[in-house]
């Protein structure tokens, strides 16, 4: 057994030396990433917690997202965003106003496009399986770019399922960012005009037009 464990280490120092990504943990996204991508939508319940090693502060919210290709409807305490592939509406229900954008769809930052948790593995990233439990995989995630505002993301991944438990990336800010899944669903089909705003549902709503 100590042997394995030994030559499992020797094969990661070897493939971080030769800036290549394990296979296994490449094996892995894919079918992660395949699982998500064929169902009529992935929909989640999250605790999200932003932890500042600067400030010394540490805040933690909870919310809900449903995905559809890169559509999305993400609900927080304080904030509704949905986003329909072309337009993106930011609410805030406490000041009752909308801001409407158009983000730039070249962007594969979580922020902008929540869907690329599934994908960002294949372009700008080299990948590392760290450890195999008896219920998960733990994989992670280094940016090929040194000057990449992260330093490292990591997925864990529920066995056999291939369900999301969490997402966290570490920033070299300080900041590190963890997405906790309390409850994952591939089944569930997006309804019609799930991913626009309708501001005749939303009476008195100012908004806010930058596109």
């Amino acid at each position: 057994m100590k042997k394995l464990f030994y030559i499992h280490v020797l094969l990661i120092i070897t493939l971080i030396a030769s800036g290549q990504s394990d296979p296994m943990a490449i094996s892995i996204l894919d079918k992660f990433s395949s699982t998500a991508s064929k169902a009529p939508s992935v929909s989640m319940k999250f605790i999200l917690i932003t932890d500042d090693q600067v400030e010394k502060r540490k805040d933690t919210i909870s919310g809900s997202v449903i995905l559809s290709g890169d559509n999305y409807k993400l609900d927080l305490q304080d904030n509704i965003i949905w986003y329909n592939g072309e337009t993106s509406w930011s609410y805030l229900p406490a000041e009752k106003e909308v801001t409407i954008t158009r983000p730039d769809k070249k962007s594969d930052s979580f922020d902008t496009r929540p869907s690329s948790v599934f994908t960002m593995y294949k372009k700008g990233y080299k990948c590392r399986l760290v450890e195999e439990r008896k219920d998960s995989y733990i994989v992670d995630l280094y940016p090929d770019e040194i000057q990449n505002e992260l330093i490292r993301v990591r997925l864990t991944i529920r066995k056999p399922s291939l369900d999301l438990i969490s997402f966290e990336y570490k920033r070299r800010d300080g900041i590190t960012v963890t997405f906790l899944v309390k409850e994952y669903n591939l089944r569930q089909s997006a309804e019609r005009g799930m991913f626009t705003f309708y501001p005749e549902k939303y009476k008195g709503v100012e908004i806010i037009d930058m596109r």
